[in-house]
Parts: structure tokens; sequence; C-alpha cells
């Protein structure tokens, strides 16, 4: 593994910092990362909580990525299909992250509340409690799908197109489209009562 100059370590952490900072002496690549580190950070760190990591294995995880594409696109590689190459990185970061934290006996139970204070401040009470009842009965449907069609959701609700889902899991176009629908079609279901 190459370590970064300490330099482009601070412009990917920090972007907004690096940008006022050493505007003169950022490179393409390092431009760019640090837009789509603006665009996808919070995306990313959601999908990577949603494999049961703690927070702060999320916010390790989506840094990796993002060490990950500055890398890539340092040593000149491809620019095509960047959102589906982020959340194809940031899968496989996270697997790895849930299976070493397995191994030594680490939580692998997403933590909604986290996510929630993370990523939606500020709800009305009674939205709260409305949300919270609808969130559960979804959540139940959820959890018993199989491990594609959860990964499938995941990305879909990030934006990811069926193309690129395909790309990140490995899977055909049509069983995206499978795997989406018949989820689809039980949460709606779960959704109606």
């Amino acid at each position: 593994m190459s370590i970064l100059p300490v330099d482009s370590l601070t412009e990917i952490v920090f972007p907004r910092a690096a940008i006022a900072a050493f505007p003169a002496k950022q490179s393409e690549a390092e431009r760019e990362v640090i837009r789509l580190f603006d665009e996808f950070r919070n995306p990313v760190l959601r999908y990577a909580l949603s494999f049961g990591l703690s927070l702060h294995d999320g916010e390790e995880v989506t840094q990796e990525v993002f060490l990950a594409l500055f890398r890539h696109l340092r040593l000149g590689r491809s620019r095509r299909h960047l959102r589906g190459w982020i959340f194809r990185v940031a899968h496989n970061l996270a697997l790895r992250q849930r299976q070493e934290n397995h191994r030594s006996g680490g939580t692998t139970e997403f933590d909604w509340a986290t996510a929630e204070r993370q990523f939606d401040p500020s709800p009305s009470p009674e939205d709260q409690v409305s949300s919270l009842q609808r969130r559960r009965r979804l959540l139940s449907v959820f959890r018993v799908l199989p491990q594609q069609d959860q990964c499938c959701l995941r990305l879909r609700a990030e934006g990811l197109r069926y193309r690129e889902i395909a790309e990140v899991l490995g899977i055909s176009l049509g069983a995206v489209s499978m795997s989406l629908t018949r989820s689809l079609t039980r949460l709606t279901r779960a959704d109606r009562i």
C-alpha cells in the first residue's frame, strides 16, 4: 500500500480547507476527488453503515473509498462510471470491515438511530412517531429479504442505476431488475397495512 503525501491526504479528508489553502497546487485528480467527495460522502457513508458498521468504521470505509479513488485517478485510470466504481469499492470495503468485526466479536446490526441523527436532524414529534411505526414495519420486511435484495435496494436508494448496481454486485442486469421488483412488491404490500 503506497502512502500519500500529507498535503494530498489533507486535501481529501478536508476538501473545503484544502481548496482555500492550496488552490494553485491542486491537480485535476485532486479537484475531481474533492468534487466527488462532496457529492457522494453521505451516500457512501449511509451505504457503509447499512452493513451494520459502527459510525467510526463507516467513516473509515468512506475515507478509504476516496483515498482509493484518488490513487485510481492519479494513476490515470478510467474516469468512466465513477459513481458505480465508488460504490463497488465501498461495498467491498464494508463487507471486509463487517467480516473483520465479526471475527473480533463486533456487532453487525445497522444502527438506524445513529444514521438518522447523522442525516435527518429535525423531524417534528408527530412525524417521528408516524415515521417510526412505518419504518419498523418496513424494516421487518427488509430484514427477511435475501442479502442480494437488500444490497440492490440500498444501492438504488443511493441513486445508482440498474446497470451500476449490476456492476457493483457482480450480477446480471436481469437479476437486479428481478430483485428490485420482488423487494419493492413486498415493501409496498407491507406499507399498505
